[in-house]
């Protein structure tokens, strides 16, 4: 069995849609929560979902070695470690420290970084992560709030982070094949080393070369080259359909413009960031009535914001942020309570992971591919069947809040 450890939870999701598209059955655990005893049988991989990405790199290294654990106790031999395909990390970590402390534990000597997700834009060509064809610091990455990205160079942006050394293999080498690109990384110095992939292809060749490594790590695309044994496992079976809607805490450009799309013909709320950090919680049953008040065959989305000009990280000396997913949090436990709703969409990360936590749910059967790295889920929320899409800030097309609930029919 694979056994991967996601920084996120969107990233849980967008490797397990990966890994179920190259037929593995898989499931995604949430946090410390335990797959039922039954299920581990029938499965291939086993994600186990964090919210390590923006916690100190102690609790991120700590949180990461419990999920390792816990993965060989139910069976797993090999391990991924799956970080964001912008590679979102500081000059002290995440990514480095939670790779050396896993490595350290299985006794590998070598691991592979390949943040490449091609169908999304991310691909690395000279060691050089670029986004949508832009280097990686020119893009909007650079601005991000938490992790701004102001290199591209991958040993440049993963070295500081580690004790151990960072190599490169360019794709001239990946391009000889399998058994060429096998014998250039165990040549290569030091523990790490960044393989450039600009295509599927390139990731197909990285996983055959890879094939008997103990760790890999990178962001999903790489899963697309790891060969399931081709079963689709259960069945997906979505809940009974009832009223949808979105939940949106992420401000990326691409986020926005899906707001944006969605605001056409659906009802558009923003939060009052001033009125929720008076009072988060009267904020939030206020929306979850406007919610539920909408029409009933219209998909409410409740957001962050609707234009970067509404985007502050500060406001009136508090931190936004967590402001914005607690609100969301609330919300979403007001919806699933009512049974009249029975799916949403969560859009960014960390709101995701806020969402999760706080509907207590312990795992996610993995459902179609809305997007690359998207999918709809089903989870007990409340008691009953509840489907969520989780989903990463920048992945989607601009119609994905109004067309996702095709996929529910």
């Amino acid at each position: 069995m694979l056994g991967i450890i996601a920084d996120d939870f969107t990233g849980a999701t967008d490797i397990a849609t990966m890994l179920r598209r190259s037929g593995h059955r898989v499931a995604v655990v949430i946090e410390d929560g335990t797959p039922a005893a039954g299920d581990l049988a029938g499965l291939d991989a086993v994600v186990i979902a964090l919210k390590s990405r923006s916690e100190t790199k102690e609790a991120a290294v700590a949180a990461s070695l419990d999920a390792l654990r816990r993965l060989r106790s139910w069976g797993a031999a090999r391990f991924y470690v799956k970080y964001c395909s912008t590679f979102d990390s500081t000059a002290q970590g995440n990514i480095g420290p939670v790779l050396d402390a896993v490595a350290d534990e299985l006794g590998a000597q070598r691991c592979v970084v390949v943040p490449s997700l091609p169908a999304n834009g991310r691909t690395v060509y000279n060691g050089h992560l670029f986004v949508n064809g832009v280097l990686l610091e020119n893009s909007s990455m650079r601005h991000h709030p938490l992790t701004p990205m102001t290199r591209s160079r991958l040993t440049e942006l993963l070295g500081p982070q580690t004790t151990h050394g960072v190599s490169e293999v360019f794709r001239p080498v990946v391009r000889q094949g399998p058994a060429e690109l096998r014998a250039a990384i165990d040549a290569a110095e030091g523990r790490y080393v960044v393989v450039d992939a600009i295509d599927d292809e390139d990731l197909g060749i990285i996983a055959a070369a890879v094939s008997e490594h103990v760790l890999v790590s990178g962001g999903s695309g790489l899963a697309l080259g790891l060969t399931g044994p081709g079963g689709s496992g259960a069945a997906w079976a979505p809940p009974q359909r009832g009223r949808g809607g979105v939940l949106c805490g992420s401000v990326s450009t691409t986020t926005l413009a899906q707001v944006a799309h969605a605001a056409r013909t659906q009802p558009v709320r923003q939060i009052d960031i001033r009125a929720a950090i008076a009072d988060p919680g009267a904020v939030a049953a206020e929306l979850a009535a406007w919610f539920l008040a909408q029409a009933p065959d219209s998909t409410p989305v409740v957001c962050a914001a609707r234009s970067r000009e509404d985007v502050h990280t500060l406001v009136d000396g508090v931190e936004s942020a967590p402001v914005i997913e607690h609100v969301l949090t609330q919300i979403a436990v007001h919806l699933t309570a009512d049974p009249a709703v029975s799916a949403l969409i969560v859009a960014g990360g960390e709101t995701s992971g806020a969402v999760v936590r706080g509907l207590g749910i312990q795992s996610l059967q993995i459902g179609p591919e809305l997007a690359p790295g998207v999918c709809w889920s089903t989870a007990d929320a409340g008691g009953r069947p509840f489907a969520l899409a989780l989903k990463s800030g920048n992945f989607g097309e601009h119609d994905l809040f109004v067309s996702a609930w095709e996929h529910l029919a």
